[in-house]
């Protein structure tokens, strides 16, 4: 079970539940075609984003498998949230989860990804107990699949067209980490600083 200690925060961020004041923001990136691009949703309206909202302000602690933590990535430096960040209990016997992220072209490119997904393996391994964490990604993704990859994260799979993805058969890349390699890459970070 896992029961966050809201807000968490990094050295520029701090995560915490959606609100329902969250909605422009939200709203900000929700509706560019190029970030619903390799998601499973195409940009949304309004009223989309409302609803998209109204169950995310309730994801706010994994209780049971199949459950998703989603939380709002607020930078204060722009004074606003910049994307979200989420973890899916996969499975409570074999202690797997997965993870994501999604987040505002205008706030790419920064390192603010990196640092909010590196909280929630850090909720994954060290509050939730996970032996193993999950990314997957469109293989045309490259900022994604880079992203898991400085996250210290291994490529396990490339899917070949294994889904219909947007009207058409697309491919997925599978990456994972072991709670061992993310307690060794901590050690190995603590050590070089």
């Amino acid at each position: 079970m896992l029961r966050p200690d809201y807000p968490l925060t990094s050295e520029r961020l701090v995560l915490r539940p959606f609100t329902h004041d969250d909605f422009d923001d939200l709203y900000a990136y929700n509706s560019l075609p190029e970030v619903a691009r390799y998601l499973y949703w195409d940009a949304r309206d309004r009223d989309q984003v409302r609803a998209a909202l109204d169950k995310k302000v309730t994801q706010t602690e994994l209780t049971e498998e199949g459950q998703y933590l989603i939380l709002a990535v607020h930078w204060p430096a722009a004074g606003k949230v910049v994307g979200e960040v989420n973890l899916e209990w996969l499975s409570v016997e074999h202690r797997q989860g997965e993870t994501g992220f999604v987040f505002h072209p205008d706030y790419q490119g920064k390192g603010l990804a990196r640092e909010a997904a590196e909280v929630m393996l850090r909720l994954a391994f060290e509050d939730l107990g996970l032996h193993r964490v999950i990314g997957r990604c469109d293989p045309r993704n490259e900022p994604s699949w880079r992203l898991l990859e400085r996250l210290g994260m291994r490529r396990e799979a490339h899917f070949v067209q294994n889904e219909i993805f947007k009207g058409e058969f697309g491919d997925e890349y599978v990456y994972a980490m072991l709670g061992s390699e993310w307690k060794d890459r901590q050690a190995s970070t603590t050590s070089t600083s």
